[in-house]
């Protein structure tokens, strides 16, 4: 039984209670612990069991940056980009983040789908776009100069479902992430990562070779693995 803990002092409070509106009072200990890690700028990777409540570690900071970034002139002065294997699992996402009904949160599923005004829309004024590695590696990353303002402004990535991306397929996605990073940097940004796996016996090895880069695993006993 997880322990439930208080909110992180820097959760934007439209945040909290969008979450308490839907009924989530506390978050549990290892989603704050890697929520608070992800604040302070380390790459983690959360990997706990099925319905252990991944999304709300990375919903965080990722929520509260974005938020706060709308009182930025352009709208958004920080930017999240969120990558998932399938475009069903962005959908869901994208489905739980509008039911939040966060008023100053735009956010949009940007996939082979996504017809091209809608595609102009979103890398003018998104600042939650929920993608792909396929999208990335194809679009985004070939396109970055359209996409500078949403680059600039690059505050968090998460990977979910992160162990998905294993042997070939895994080195092809890793590629295109470290090609992220370099781009992000292009444009004067250092995004943090925030990874989400199934429990794996050494899931701060497997995601920092994914990430390219030293990542804390928070795990099951709540017990923060790897550098800090």
């Amino acid at each position: 039984m997880g322990t439930a803990v208080g909110w992180p002092d820097w959760v934007e409070p439209e945040v909290r209670d969008a979450f308490g509106r839907r009924g989530i009072t506390n978050p549990w200990a290892h989603q704050s612990e890697a929520a608070e890690l992800a604040h302070r700028g380390q790459d983690v990777v959360v990997a706990t069991g099925t319905a252990s409540g991944k999304s709300l570690a990375f919903l965080m900071p990722a929520l509260t940056s974005a938020v706060q970034g709308a009182a930025a002139p352009n709208g958004r002065g920080a930017t999240v980009l969120y990558l998932s294997p399938t475009k069903a699992l962005a959908n869901d996402q994208l489905r739980s983040l509008t039911e939040l009904e966060l008023s100053d949160l735009r956010c949009a599923a940007y996939d082979g789908d996504t017809p091209n005004e809608e595609r102009a829309w979103i890398r003018a004024h998104a600042s939650y776009v929920l993608t792909n590695p396929d999208l990335l590696h194809r679009s985004l990353l070939p396109g970055h100069a359209r996409w500078a303002s949403f680059l600039r402004a690059l505050t968090y990535v998460v990977v979910d479902e992160c162990h998905v991306y294993r042997g070939v397929f895994g080195s092809h996605v890793a590629q295109v992430l470290r090609r992220l990073i370099r781009v992000a940097a292009l444009y004067g940004s250092n995004p943090t990562f925030i990874a989400a796996s199934a429990t794996a016996g050494s899931p701060e090895i497997s995601a920092g070779r994914l990430i390219g880069r030293e990542v804390v695993a928070i795990t099951n006993d709540t017990s923060p693995r790897g550098p800090m």
